[in-house]
């Protein structure tokens, strides 16, 4: 995986991944390439070992505004049904490539997150925001549908359906306090801890088992559609293959040495 990205800021040290849309000067919206290249590093992702975890940060106070005004709202109103198509196929398969990369992702979000800004948050593995942080699902106020991204699937397991109704069709912000009592972020702090509170979250997930995270990664998405009887035969061959993996040993001698375990992903 390569740092050396155009349409956001990355930077990969010690197994983590730091990245964040770089146009904080319009409170980072998107664009056809950003959408375009986080999809495709995403997906490239799967593929590798030497990324442990991924942290998505704000930048300059604000987390993400959605598509960009005239650099995507104003072409798709001249675009056909084809066309269309083709674009809300892209964003979602941002979506999918965050859910299949196998790698946990962890949210720090700041100021302005919402649209697709919103989007990206909710399909994060976990959330950590400030006190200014306000999240918008904001589609129903620009004449859309709030079944965006995946948003109708994702974001009533999260809160709750009749929270995820309310958000939905009314497009109005879920403050930080809210975000947190529904369970949408998993802690809020202040916003000048908040890039060193997810860090430290990210190199806990990074120095845990990386196979067995992406197992559990991998499984919480695929059990949403199964039977219990289905979820927990999968979950007992997904535990039989971690239990050959080198880490579930050295978690073994760790143990009958009294000793803490120093896992190594495979």
């Amino acid at each position: 995986m390569s740092s050396s990205t155009q349409h956001f800021n990355c930077s990969i040290s010690d197994g983590i991944a730091q990245i964040s849309l770089n146009r904080p000067e319009r409170k980072n919206p998107l664009t056809f390439d950003s959408y375009a290249e986080l999809r495709d590093w995403f997906r490239g992702l799967r593929l590798n070992e030497d990324i442990k975890t991924v942290v998505i940060l704000s930048n300059g106070g604000n987390f993400c505004s959605g598509g960009d005004v005239y650099d995507i709202i104003g072409p798709l109103t001249q675009m056909n049904t084809k066309r269309l198509l083709e674009f809300t196929r892209m964003t979602g398969d941002l979506v999918k490539a965050m859910i299949n990369c196998g790698t946990p992702i962890i949210a720090a979000v700041d100021g302005v997150c919402v649209g697709a800004g919103a989007i990206i948050a909710m399909v994060c593995d976990m959330r950590i925001a400030s006190p200014e942080a306000k999240v918008a699902f904001l589609f129903n106020r620009v004449g859309l549908a709030g079944c965006d991204m995946g948003a109708c699937a994702m974001l009533p397991r999260i809160i709750g359906q009749g929270r995820a109704t309310e958000l939905l069709l009314l497009g109005r912000s879920m403050s930080a306090d809210e975000g947190e009592r529904w369970g949408f972020f998993n802690k809020v702090v202040s916003q000048s801890d908040l890039d060193q509170e997810a860090l430290d979250l990210a190199t806990r997930v990074a120095t845990g088992p990386g196979f067995a995270n992406m197992m559990t990664k991998t499984m919480l998405a695929q059990e949403w559609s199964m039977s219990l009887e289905q979820a927990i035969e999968s979950e007992a061959q997904a535990q039989a293959l971690c239990m050959q993996t080198e880490d579930f040993q050295r978690a073994y001698r760790a143990f009958v040495a009294k000793e803490r375990p120093r896992f190594e992903g495979k």
